[in-house]
């Protein structure tokens, strides 16, 4: 089978809250998202975020083999009038069975391929946990360059993590 990278639509809703769900749960230092609180959203609140239309500022991709979905990432579009040219990377995940195969690679390829398609975007940005060296890699090695430091950015049960601030310049 071929592995495609597509924007993701609503049906898929039940297997992006399975993956997201098992990314939550197995790296907490990763997301800012918290497995409880994801799992007690409905699948209507995942239906939503995978929505597709004129007023939607967020976009979902998948690498997707077949029916299986094998990771995602997305990008979500400033609203605000004065912000209106930034989006932020988010949600990346590929579980550890497939790494190693390019997926991410792909993945974060097709998010920056659709926000160069959105004509007022200048940028993309994302935060990375500092310490994760190879998700900051890939960012690097993707076109992002690291500005600043967040420390105590997200609190992980006792302990806290700090974040990279990275961003990407789509006119490069």
């Amino acid at each position: 089978m071929t592995l495609i990278i597509k924007r993701l639509t609503p049906e898929f809703a039940s297997a992006y809250r399975a993956l997201m769900l098992d990314a939550y749960r197995l790296h907490p230092d990763a997301f800012t998202s918290d497995v409880s609180e994801r799992e007690a959203l409905s699948i209507t609140w995942w239906e939503k975020r995978l929505a597709v239309g004129a007023e939607v500022t967020d976009a979902v991709f998948g690498a997707v083999e077949g029916e299986t979905l094998l990771g995602v990432a997305g990008l979500s579009v400033e609203k605000r009038q004065k912000a209106r040219h930034k989006s932020t990377l988010f949600g990346m995940y590929v579980p550890q069975a497939h790494r190693g195969k390019g997926i991410g690679q792909r993945l974060v390829g097709g998010v920056l391929d659709y926000a160069r398609e959105q004509p007022q975007l200048l940028l993309v940005q994302l935060t990375v946990t500092q310490g994760n060296d190879g998700a900051q890699g890939l960012y690097e090695r993707m076109g992002f360059e690291a500005f600043g430091v967040e420390p105590y950015a997200v609190a992980v049960g006792q302990r806290y993590v700090s974040k990279v601030h990275m961003w990407c310049d789509l006119r490069k």
